[in-house]
This record gives structure tokens, C-alpha cells and sequence, in this order.
């Protein structure tokens, strides 16, 4: 994950991140390595910008809602951007090892 953070929060969001899972994957999403860039500036802005396991994701909008509102509850945060992206296209190798243990892959 790359952190340009002007505010200092970065730990912070990084916290409310993990607590973001996709409803089929047993993981969070930054284990899963779909979390590229968290970016925040002096004006509150804070922007994630992520990925999804495979662009049909069915529950795309919850979770991109979710990661939203939970960027936006850390205080400090005046705005909250998410930011979809699929270049890179997402693949196993972006898990952490902790996921890839979790799922059976190690």
C-alpha cells in the first residue's frame, strides 16, 4: 500500500480498513492486498484507492460504501474518497502472508 499522509491518520484509517471484509472472503481487505494507496491532505480530504477481487464483484457497492463511511467516522477526516481502480488487476500475490495462510494458500 502507498501513503502520501499529510494528516497523519494513515494508522488510524488503516485500522477501520481492516475491519472492512468482503462478505465471501473471510479477510480483511487489506490483507487481501486490495487497498493501493490511502491518500490524505491538510483540507481532511482522505481518498483510498482499491481494487476488488474481480471486476463483476457482486457486493462492489457495499463494500466501497462501507470502506466510505468508515473512512469518513475517523475523526479528522472531513471528506472520504474511494477511488476504483483495476490496474493493477488484482491476483493472489497481492495477499499478505496472513491471508494466504488464512485461506489455505500456504
Amino acid at each position: 500500500m502507498i501513503i502520501m499522509d499529510e494528516l497523519k491518520l494513515a494508522p488510524d484509517i488503516q485500522a477501520v480498513l481492516e475491519t472492512v471484509y468482503d462478505p465471501e472472503i473471510p479477510v480483511n481487505i487489506c490483507e487481501l492486498g486490495l487497498v493501493y494507496e490511502l491518500i490524505t491532505k491538510a483540507d481532511g480530504t482522505a481518498k483510498v484507492v482499491m481494487t476488488l477481487t474481480a471486476p463483476g464483484c457482486p457486493v462492489a457497492g457495499d463494500i466501497i460504501d462501507e470502506v466510505q463511511r468508515k473512512v469518513g467516522e475517523v475523526e479528522g477526516v472531513k471528506q472520504a474518497l474511494v477511488e476504483l481502480t483495476f490496474d493493477p488487476p488484482w491476483d493472489k500475490s497481492m495477499m499478505s502472508d496472513v491471508a494466504r495462510l488464512e485461506l489455505g494458500f500456504m
